[in-house]
């Protein structure tokens, strides 16, 4: 960190600053506004800046400003005269580094400099160590740490190079298809096309031509012969998600498939040979549906040849700071935005909870509390109310699902007990009073309840 631009309205500044970093062994360049700064930005390319608070037309909050639109990675440090205090402050929540006032001593600026050097240092080890650990940690497009998911890579290692059918299961937005891609990705089928389909999420009477195709004329509109999904994947990958909402009437047709590596577009009287590797993925128990006669039994021991079942998060929590950081880092480059990370009250919220949505909820989580952050680093404040809401005793509580309200009064009353006497400081005639019960009730309920640890 070496290069310094110092940028200030006043000329004498500005030389005395120069010829004192240039003594200190800086290469200095000087700006007399925020538009000469950034006109300086690309032939220069500061790793510091050096700028006052308060100039004519641009000043250093609107340099802050244009700097964090460009992204670029520059640490500000602002200068501001007495009474620009406040300014300086407000630069510092806009993300400067740190502030110096003026008149100020040379050895103040160059104490500043090195302070920022070694915040810059401690900056790109934190940087490499996160990248080599998510290095360590990345399986094709999967990150994950956790000892299940480790288990998984291993299994998709050893059985990507068969073609026998593979079906994944598991709760939605745990990363169905991202095994199914690292399958294929892993096979000599690589080069191949990988074709996803959803099954739940074509109609019925579209869904036959998706897979197989049609012949001009099977039907109304089929003004051409058109190929099925079956024929784009030949020699590939066909990943049929949610298999479980497959009609019964295409179960059929799919074992055949199967079976014979055969397909027929509709209205056609010949069969096409495919030679396609299956993966099929659902959350469904298939299980139970084949004993509720929704689900064909044939088809399900035909498609039930291998399987991996991904666990849900809440259950390897290992992963969850790991993916934190990971979105953080790819919203940055994706959103334009330049979140540092996470404050620790942040990630302890975002590890306790449950995230009943997987996976897809906490990348969606973490993209909303950065584009909605006023500040560099993602408070609690950024944080969905849903997750806020999560640690509140009495919310776990009512969410467990608890239909007894002699259970759910007991519990909820614990609860206010608990909080009465911690705002009380554990004085026991207060805290009856808040809770507006006689101070005898309280004491038998904090007995009945083994309220000690207060």
């Amino acid at each position: 960190m070496r290069r310094v631009l110092v940028v200030d309205d006043e000329e004498n500044i500005r030389l005395v600053l120069r010829t004192l970093l240039k003594k200190h062994g800086y290469d200095v360049e000087v700006a007399d506004g925020g538009e000469a700064a950034l006109a300086a930005l690309e032939a220069f390319d500061p790793d510091v800046i050096l700028t006052d608070v308060r100039m004519p037309r641009m000043g250093g909050l609107d340099l802050l400003g244009a700097l964090k639109a460009k992204q670029h990675p520059a640490t500000v440090i602002v200068m501001s005269a007495y009474g620009n205090v406040d300014l300086a402050i407000e630069a510092m929540k806009a993300g400067a580094y740190d502030y110096v006032s003026k008149p100020f001593k040379p050895d103040e600026i160059v104490l500043a400099l090195r302070k920022a050097e070694e915040r810059e240092t401690l900056r790109r080890e934190n940087r490499a160590l996160k990248e080599q650990i998510q290095k360590e940690n990345q399986f094709e497009s999967i990150l994950a740490k956790s000892a299940e998911m480790v288990a998984i890579f291993k299994t998709v290692s050893k059985i990507a190079d068969y073609k026998t059918t593979v079906l994944i299961t598991g709760e939605s937005g745990t990363g169905k298809e991202l095994v199914a891609r690292a399958i294929h990705t892993r096979s000599t089928r690589k080069t191949s096309p990988f074709v996803a389909i959803n099954c739940g999420a074509i109609p019925e009477n579209l869904l036959e031509s998706e897979l197989f195709g049609h012949k001009k004329g099977a039907f109304t509109d089929a003004n051409a012969d058109r190929r099925g999904l079956f024929e784009e994947a030949t020699g590939g990958t066909l990943f049929l998600d949610e298999i479980g909402e497959l009609p019964l009437s295409l179960q059929v047709k799919l074992l055949r498939v199967l079976q014979e590596e055969h397909i027929r577009r509709l209205g056609d009287t010949k069969d096409v040979k495919v030679d396609v590797r299956i993966i099929a993925a659902t959350h469904r128990d298939l299980t139970a549906d084949v004993k509720a006669g929704r689900f064909r039994e044939d088809l399900f021991y035909r498609i039930h040849v291998l399987s991996i079942h991904i666990p849900p998060l809440r259950s390897r929590r290992e992963d969850v700071s790991l993916l934190i950081d990971h979105f953080v880092t790819r919203n940055n480059a994706r959103l334009g935005t330049s979140i540092r990370g996470v404050s620790t009250e942040s990630r302890k919220l975002l590890l306790e909870y449950s995230w009943p949505g997987n996976v897809r909820e906490l990348e969606n989580t973490i993209e909303r509390a950065m584009v909605l952050a006023e500040a560099d680093v993602l408070q609690l404040a950024d944080l969905p109310e849903r997750i806020r809401d999560a640690l509140d005793p009495v919310q776990v509580h009512l969410a467990s699902g608890e239909l007894s309200v002699k259970k759910t009064t007991a519990a909820i009353e614990q609860i206010l007990i608990r909080r009465a006497l911690v705002k009380t400081k554990g004085n026991r005639t207060r805290a009856a009073d808040l809770l507006e019960i006689s101070h005898r009730a309280l004491l038998y309920k904090i007995k009945d309840y083994k309220i000690t640890d207060l």
